[in-house]
């Protein structure tokens, strides 16, 4: 059965009001939560970026039922794995097993504030790579001397280990990412309902006798009473999200993005995001992705002023009819 979740949306609203969403979102039935972890907003409309990893604590301390993800977590630059494996299993005792690491290749919006080069994509898998036997071994206790192309680690231990390892998701965004990474974490997070993706996950999970895990993907949505007040803010705070992700990864600044997304039309906007009070569409645009295989889809809300609103009016009756719907 697919499970769905509320986004965390650390570029749209601060970390009180964050922690408040998480106990709400629990409240109103949903499965899991995620929480992106940026440096930055993709656009400065957006307003926000709090620590996401103390968002997490708290979240996970205030809440008592659903499952957090970080989504996702680079560990190749703004932080070092060894301490990202750290977090990880701080987050794992506070929610008490119910925290899921995510990983991926990140961003530059949120990592050139190191003052780094911006690694091509090749280079930042081959450290991504190095990550995760770096974050799996110090997960699964182990005192770790490690010495790789791009990362040292000198006898680091985790004191403070949840009893049951910390689960990890890796974000791939292909065939080429997909064979480098299906053996290295539990599940598979990926952003384009494409069951070609998910099927090639699984397949490879079985020939190395792993088990296939979840695949967790993400749909924005900008549920509003007013379609056209629903339109606008989507395309004020969400235009972004067309770019793709080989766009993204790569921009270094809010004013890139403000660049790269001048020419977007609101009606642009309107053909990948739902807009508006009809929950039927919602569910239609989110239909994709448990027909691709998908186990685990998180929405994300739009406005971070609109969440409370979304909470009382949507959220329950949004969330049966998906479940009838899958």
């Amino acid at each position: 059965m697919t499970r769905f979740g509320y986004t965390l949306m650390t570029e749209q609203a601060g970390p009180k009001d964050l922690v408040r969403y998480a106990q709400e979102a629990e409240r109103r039935g949903f499965d899991f939560e995620v929480c992106s972890d940026h440096y930055f907003p993709w656009l400065d409309s957006m307003g926000h970026s709090p620590y996401a990893w103390a968002v997490l604590g708290a979240a996970a301390h205030a809440t008592e039922r659903v499952e957090l993800l970080s989504f996702v977590t680079c560990p190749i630059m703004r932080y070092h794995p060894a301490v990202v494996a750290q977090k990880a299993a701080t987050v794992g005792l506070l929610a008490d097993g119910r925290f899921i690491l995510g990983l991926g290749a990140g961003e530059n919006l949120n990592e050139h504030v190191v003052g780094e080069r911006w690694p091509a994509v090749a280079e930042r898998h081959d450290m991504l790579e190095e990550a995760l036997v770096i974050i799996r071994d110090l997960l699964d206790g182990e005192q770790l001397t490690f010495a790789g192309d791009h990362y040292r680690v000198d006898q680091a231990k985790l004191w403070d280990l949840p009893e049951q390892t910390v689960e990890t998701g890796v974000a791939v965004s292909g065939p080429e990412s997909v064979s480098r990474f299906s053996s290295m974490a539990d599940h598979l997070i990926t952003t384009d309902p494409d069951p070609e993706v998910v099927s090639q996950w699984q397949e490879q999970r079985r020939e190395a006798g792993l088990p296939e895990g979840r695949v967790i993907g993400q749909v924005p949505i900008s549920w509003d009473p007013d379609p056209d007040i629903a339109l606008e803010r989507a395309h004020e705070m969400f235009r972004w999200s067309g770019l793709g992700w080989h766009v993204n990864a790569d921009l270094p600044t809010t004013q890139a993005f403000e660049a790269a997304t001048a020419a977007l039309r609101p009606e642009d906007v309107a053909s990948s995001i739902a807009c508006g009070p009809d929950l039927d569409a919602v569910v239609e645009s989110v239909r994709p992705y448990w027909e691709a295989g998908f186990t685990d889809v998180a929405v994300v809300q739009v406005g971070g002023d609109t969440q409370d609103r979304f909470f009382e009016q949507a959220a329950e009756p949004l969330l049966e009819k998906l479940r009838a719907a899958a």
